[in-house]
């Protein structure tokens, strides 16, 4: 019965339509989840390419997160122990600067705990940038993404915070060359381990 109901979860959040008042464009919410899932991937919101395509970090963004995680792009989207669900389901748009806007408020506290609770697998989360960190750590979040994502083996077994994986953020990168050196290795091993048992 609970993978019906994420089934139906699932079909309810893709026909949301409660910020089309709001947004720039159309809604077009984007997630992939699965009920098997063993790692759930919470991110941003979707940029421009994933609004057209449909398929979360379908970008550079994902390209640089897949390494990350060590995994191919057909694992990334068809594996069923992985799944995907960002902090706002829909583009948000973008500033003056070309910059993506943040996401939607109201959507992370509508959706996510309807399909949270549906997947009943989920075994660690990565929680993917500023926005995705400060919904699931709450207080327990550093002063800093730099100090929450150091601080990443005080929130194991269940969480894992990280970095966005935007080009913008290759300055952080070089200047944190702990993230590659420790962070990787251990997230890497723990996502072969997760989806390997999963098949």
């Amino acid at each position: 019965m609970t993978a019906a109901k994420l089934a139906r979860a699932i079909r309810k959040a893709q026909a949301c339509r409660l910020c089309a008042d709001t947004l720039p464009h159309a809604p077009r919410p984007v997630l992939r989840v699965k009920f098997g899932a063993r790692l759930l991937i919470v991110s941003q919101a979707p940029g421009t390419k994933v609004h057209e395509s449909g398929l979360p970090f379908d970008d550079a963004s994902g390209d640089r997160l897949r390494d990350w995680l060590g995994v191919d792009r057909p694992t990334f989207y068809d594996h069923p122990a992985l799944a995907l669900m960002p902090m706002g389901l829909c583009f948000p748009g973008q500033d003056a600067k070309g910059g993506d806007l943040p996401p939607v408020k109201i959507c992370a506290p509508t959706w996510h705990p309807a399909i949270l609770p549906l997947m009943p697998s989920v075994e660690l989360i990565l929680l993917v940038g500023q926005y995705a960190q400060a919904h699931y750590l709450g207080a327990r979040r550093r002063e800093s993404l730099t100090a929450t994502v150091r601080a990443w083996r005080d929130y194991a077994p269940a969480l894992l915070p990280l970095p966005h994986p935007s080009w913008r953020n290759t300055g952080w990168l070089k200047a944190n060359p702990w993230f590659a050196r420790e962070v990787l290795p251990a997230l890497r091993a723990r996502v072969r381990a997760l989806l390997a048992h999963a098949r």
